[in-house]
This record gives C-alpha cells, sequence and structure tokens, in this order.
C-alpha cells in the first residue's frame, strides 16, 4: 500500500485463471506481452492487484507455473483474504470484518444434508470460505435451499456459482468486490485514490468486480455464460464496460487503449526498437527493451548482424563491469562478445526472458539506479537472478543512456548450470 508516494495513475484488478492467464496459451505470449507492458510503463507509478478464487496454496503453485508479475496487491479465495506485496501480508482488519454473523461449523452442517455438492480439495477450505463442485442444472435449486438454511440458523451468507461448477459459500460481506471496495477505501482515507481502476475478468464470481462505482471494467472475449448473463441483465448500458474482442491478457491490452488509461502497445510487438522513441529517459523501458533484444537474439528472431552489435555496445560503458550472479565479474564488453558468439543458441526452443518489478531512482542529475528480477525459461526450467544496475541518462529529453554496472544474485533456489551472459 506505500510502495507509491502519492496516487496511482491507474489501479489494474486482474483475475488470473482465463483473465490474466490463458491456460490454451502453451507458450504464454499474451502474459508474456503484458508483462513486458506493464514493466516498460506502469510499474513505477502503478498498482497491479490479483483477485482470484484460487486460495494462497494453489495461487503460489500458478506463480510457480507461469511468468507472472508479483502484484502490489492479492485478494484471494473469492475476496475472503487480502495480502500485500511480495511478503503477502496479510490485512487481518479485513478477515475479521468477515466474522460477522458468520459460523463455519454451522455451514458445514447445513452443506452436509445436500449429497450433490462435492467437497473441493482442502486447500480450498478457507477459514471464510467453503467450496464445492455441483452439477449446473442443479446448482440454483440448491442455492436457493441453502441459503434459506442457513438464513434460518442466523448467518448472513453470499453464495456464488461460477465456471459451470464451482459453488463457493462465503460470510456476505465477502466477495472479489467488496474486497476492492475495501482496497478503496483504504486508499481514500489515506488520500491516495488510484486515478482510474480498471477491473478484468470472465466468470461468475468477477461479476462483483464490475459494480464498484467509478471503475472500468473489461470481459475478456472467452468471457463465460454466467458472466456475460450478468452483464446483459445488469451493465449492458454502461460505457465504460466492455466484452474485450480479444483474449486473456490480449484483451486487458485491448481495454486499457479503448478507455484511453495509457499506452497499450506491449513492447513485445514492437520489432524494432531502433524506431522507436518513447519521448523520455525511461528506466523500466530500457530494460524491457533490452532483455526482449537479448531474448530475440538468442532465438534468433532477429538479424545476425555488426550493426546491431555496435548498437548493443554504444548502451553499455566500455570500462563497466558485470557482476555475475555466480560471483564472477566481467567487463561489459566481454560480456557482449560471448553474447554474439552464442547468436541462435536458443533457437527452437521453448526460451524466454522477462523482467519483473522494475524500480528506479534517480541519485544525480544523470544518474540512476535500476532494480529488478530478471527471468529466464527454457522448457520447464526457471532461473532468477535479482540485478541492479547504475545507469546514466545521457540525454534527459531523449532514451540516449548508458548501462554503467550491473550487479546479479540468483534468487534462491534459480542457480543455473546454464551459460549466464546478462
Amino acid at each position: 500500500m506505500d510502495r507509491l508516494d502519492g496516487s496511482a495513475r491507474l489501479m489494474l484488478v486482474s483475475d488470473l485463471d482465463l483473465t490474466m492467464v490463458d491456460h490454451d496459451d502453451g507458450e504464454n505470449l499474451s502474459l508474456l506481452r503484458f508483462n513486458a507492458l506493464w514493466e516498460a510503463h506502469y510499474r513505477q507509478d502503478s498498482l497491479l492487484v490479483f483477485s482470484t478464487g484460487r486460495s494462497p496454496t494453489i495461487y503460489k503453485q500458478l506463480r510457480k507455473e507461469k511468468p507472472l508479475l508479483t502484484p502490489d496487491i492479492t485478494i484471494m479465495s473469492v475476496g475472503t483474504e487480502i495480502v500485500y506485496g511480495e511478503s503477502m501480508v496479510h490485512d487481518d482488519g479485513w478477515e475479521n470484518y468477515l466474522n460477522h454473523k458468520w459460523d463455519r461449523g454451522i455451514v458445514l452442517e447445513e452443506t452436509a444434508k445436500f449429497p450433490e455438492l462435492a467437497f473441493q480439495s482442502e486447500t480450498e477450505q478457507r477459514p471464510h470460505k467453503i467450496s464445492f463442485f455441483v452439477e449446473k442444472f442443479k446448482a440454483f435449486a440448491i442455492m436457493k435451499a441453502l441459503s434459506e438454511r442457513l438464513e434460518e440458523r442466523g448467518l448472513d451468507v453470499k453464495l456464488i456459482f461460477s465456471s459451470g461448477m464451482a459453488l463457493d459459500v462465503l460470510p456476505k460481506g465477502a466477495g472479489k468486490g467488496q474486497a476492492l471496495a475495501y482496497v478503496l477505501k483504504k486508499f481514500k482515507i489515506d488520500g491516495k485514490v488510484p486515478a482510474n481502476t480498471l477491473v478484468c475478468g470472465d466468470s461468475g464470481n468477477d461479476a462483483e468486480l464490475f459494480s464498484v462505482p467509478d471503475i472500468y471494467g473489461v470481459m475478456v472475449s472467452n468471457s463465460q455464460e454466467e458472466l456475460l448473463q450478468w452483464h446483459a441483465e445488469n451493465a449492458k448500458d454502461n460505457p465504460k464496460i466492455i466484452h474485450a474482442t480479444e483474449r486473456c491478457a490480449a484483451g486487458i491490452m485491448q481495454a486499457i487503449g479503448k478507455f484511453g488509461l495509457g499506452p497499450n502497445v506491449s513492447p513485445r510487438d514492437i520489432r524494432d526498437f531502433q524506431k522507436c522513441k518513447v519521448g523520455i529517459f525511461s528506466p523500466g523501458h530500457e530494460v524491457v527493451k533490452l532483455y526482449l533484444f537479448y531474448e530475440r537474439w538468442q532465438r534468433a528472431e532477429v538479424e545476425k548482424s555488426e550493426h546491431y552489435m555496435q548498437s548493443l555496445r554504444s548502451v553499455f560503458y566500455s570500462l563497466g563491469i558485470i557482476a555475475h550472479p555466480s560471483g564472477t565479474e566481467q567487463s561489459m564488453h566481454q560480456c557482449l562478445d560471448l553474447m554474439e558468439n552464442l547468436y541462435g543458441d536458443k533457437q527452437g526452443k521453448q526460451y524466454r526472458v522477462w523482467v519483473d518489478r522494475v524500480s528506479s531512482a534517480q541519485i544525480g542529475l544523470d544518474a540512476w539506479l535500476v532494480k529488478f528480477d530478471k527471468w529466464e525459461s527454457s522448457g520447464e526450467e526457471r532461473q532468477c537472478c535479482l540485478t541492479t544496475v547504475l545507469m546514466s541518462s545521457q540525454n534527459m529529453a531523449s532514451d540516449e543512456y548508458k548501462w554503467m554496472h550491473v550487479h546479479q544474485t540468483w534468487l534462491e533456489g534459480s542457480e543455473s548450470k546454464s551459460i549466464w551472459i546478462l
């Protein structure tokens, strides 16, 4: 909550499965396109929020499987848990609020009377969420009867049916929309209400996000029937909520452009960076741009030419040093010589590079300290190093800059046996 000094330019709130993450996209290209856009243009002054039905256990599992960025806020378990930052600090005030007219034991007693309800995995049973699978054609009759029984027992609950098979029983005050409203209220108290908020979803448990006042919303093109039906019944005349024509993360980027909330062209969609000028020096953009070229060079997706290498050498200070995560040091130009010899080394392989948590601070008239996590994946193997770069901006009104020094350390468990260049 305190990462930004003032209000966020944009707070983007997204569901994960089949919204931010496309499980039909084997190479995660849509997600990687979004990642590059966010780190290049938004990380420094905006907030990323993931709002998922997943419990902490399977959310962390997804992070190990997919190239997800680190969010500023994570809302989990269908809005019953709110955590902050990389360390995932719990909001105890929210969980105390949810205790009102909630008794997990009574819910278990009453749901046991419906044999049609099958418990989801143990990881999905949370202090303020009890989750089942149920056949779609039986769901609504069961929800009506169960709601009446729980009300008779003195509870105030909410039942949410989503994805055509999942039924969640929550305290009435819970849900993705209520959790977001709670977060926005905290920002208002602190005088830091985001300039714009965009919510993104695909299924029934995302519907409440679109009911939060004064937000923009995008239902991705692959949204499920229950969300589209909710929209038709409740928000079809709201011009601030759209149904994208693109799937998942691509639909999110489409909405950013549609509503004029900021840049929406991912650096991954730009083939020649030398023809792309951002107008003013942006450390985040330079980091993303460099590592995209690094990936394309090793995948042989750019021409092997001396022109490209000379341009790259002009970006690195001739006497600069790269301290590798292995503990060795080399001059920057030695590393570039090695990189030149490894052209196409990853051709035909599922090799990708992305950066996360890019932050920068101006430490002099023309000096910047930039920190980020640099990830590489090749097939099932993933490595990450924590990277610090000293950059010099030669002209603050342009994108002329030099990398003066690079220092990297392995993220725990990420030691690589392969050649690590940059």
